[in-house]
């Protein structure tokens, strides 16, 4: 579970810089190499992707829930904005779904 954890958080991370790179460059005058990363980026987020459990809505939508909160935590330590508590609450909320999606699944019937 807990590697299954980590393989969610490294994907989020390609592909938050995967799209990060580009709104440099688009938004931020960056350089147009910048593109050449966030293409590598986003092939890893790809490969990342075909190591994931299944793919099912299941395990998407508990992938969107970390991807949130890793988006979340990019937004603190690469942007320099502090979370708000709204911003927190909404994470904590997200886990929660994301957790419900994990073990509610196991009590029930296909």
């Amino acid at each position: 579970m807990i590697s299954t954890g980590l393989l969610f958080v490294v994907t989020a991370i390609a592909e938050i810089i995967g799209c990060y790179l580009p709104w440099l460059w688009l938004r931020q005058g960056g350089s147009i190499w910048l593109l050449l990363p966030a293409a590598l980026s986003l092939a890893i987020f790809s490969w990342l992707l075909t190591l994931h459990p299944d793919a099912t809505g299941r395990v998407y939508a508990i992938y969107g829930g970390i991807y949130i909160s890793t988006a979340i935590v990019w937004l603190w330590l690469v942007d320099g904005i502090k979370p708000t508590a709204w911003d927190i609450s909404g994470v904590g909320i997200i886990l929660i779904g994301a957790s419900i999606i994990i073990y509610g699944s196991r009590f029930s019937t296909p």
